[in-house]
């Protein structure tokens, strides 16, 4: 019997557009939609559907739009398929902003909630550092321990260290941009295949992030969290969680922490999941999951189309 697993994107996955089709095709999902946009009190969904990529791509933008877009899935799934998710899932996952949406869909927080705690969380990560200042870099084809004597070597009294660990190869390292340049230089001479400087406008899970950590720290002190129904896998541990107090730490500390997704999938098997499901805009997830475990079925579903084929296998 298989056992299910569900993942949520983080940023990098928007594409204006993303959603229209279950927005247009089903009223649990225009709900979630409108819900968002009350919530924060301006219509992020014509942003989504039909807005200007650039903005989409502002932090503040980005994150609760992801989100929207991923728990109208949620809502067409557990609607087509007549269950609701935590009857079918062992697990849920999210990578940075997609744990918001895992821990939604296991029911500690609502949609509202949500969508308001990413549109502060956006702001506040925008704020930490001044434009220009810092920078984010994919390294590929390298695995973690060098990619930490590169970060050791360029640092030079700057702030640089590892921020995604996302497996298959791929490390993401944030700092100073100055450090930043310095670390990719340093790869290519090393012979790595692919250095990628990212188009994000701050050097996130990072050190560099704390004062945005204070601010959300205290937003989330403030939230009125439930304990999961479901496990939810914590990106700075790749560890199950489920109590409020230990869900409102691990979210504060998400913003400076690495997001060990490597581990969070490489832990899947040893829970007995077979299958992993990507919930949302995109399909990076199931790209990486097919690296990091061969073996381990992953899917992903942000269309009608695609959730009809997944409800096949669940």
């Amino acid at each position: 019997m298989a056992r299910h697993a569900f993942v949520f994107p983080g940023q990098g996955s928007q594409s204006v557009g993303m959603g229209l089709e279950l927005y247009k095709a089903f009223p649990v999902a225009r709900a979630v939609f409108e819900e968002v946009d009350e919530a924060l009190g301006a219509n992020l969904s014509r942003l989504i559907f039909e807005g200007d990529p650039a903005e989409l791509t502002a932090t503040e933008n980005t994150q609760p739009a992801l989100f929207a877009v991923s728990m109208a899935t949620v809502r067409v799934l557990e609607h087509e398929g007549g269950f609701a998710l935590k009857e079918k899932a062992m697990l849920l996952a999210g990578h940075s902003l997609g744990e918001y949406a895992a821990l939604t869909a296991a029911g500690v927080m609502g949609i509202a909630e949500g969508a308001r705690l990413l549109r502060l969380r956006g702001q506040a990560m925008q704020r930490a550092v001044p434009a220009g200042q810092g920078g984010m870099a994919a390294i590929l084809g390298v695995e973690p321990d060098v990619a930490q004597e590169i970060c050791a070597d360029c640092a030079e009294g700057d702030v640089l260290e590892i921020a995604n660990d996302n497996g298959g190869g791929q490390i993401v390292i944030s700092g100073h941009m100055a450090a930043v340049d310095r670390a990719m230089a340093a790869a290519k001479d090393r012979g790595i295949r692919r250095v990628v400087k990212l188009p994000v406008s701050a050097p996130f899970h990072s050190s560099l992030m704390a004062p945005a950590a204070a601010e959300m720290e205290e937003a989330l002190a403030g939230a009125a969290f439930r304990p999961a129904a479901i496990p939810v896998i914590a990106n700075v541990t790749a560890e199950p969680v489920s109590q409020p107090d230990d869900i409102r730490t691990l979210l504060g500390q998400q913003i400076t922490g690495r997001v060990r997704w490597r581990e969070t999938v490489l832990s899947m098997p040893g829970k007995d999941v077979t299958c992993q499901h990507e919930l949302g805009a995109g399909k990076v997830l199931t790209g990486l999951a097919r690296r990091i475990v061969p073996d381990l079925a992953a899917d992903h579903a942000g269309t009608p189309a695609e959730i009809e084929t997944m409800l096949k296998s669940l």
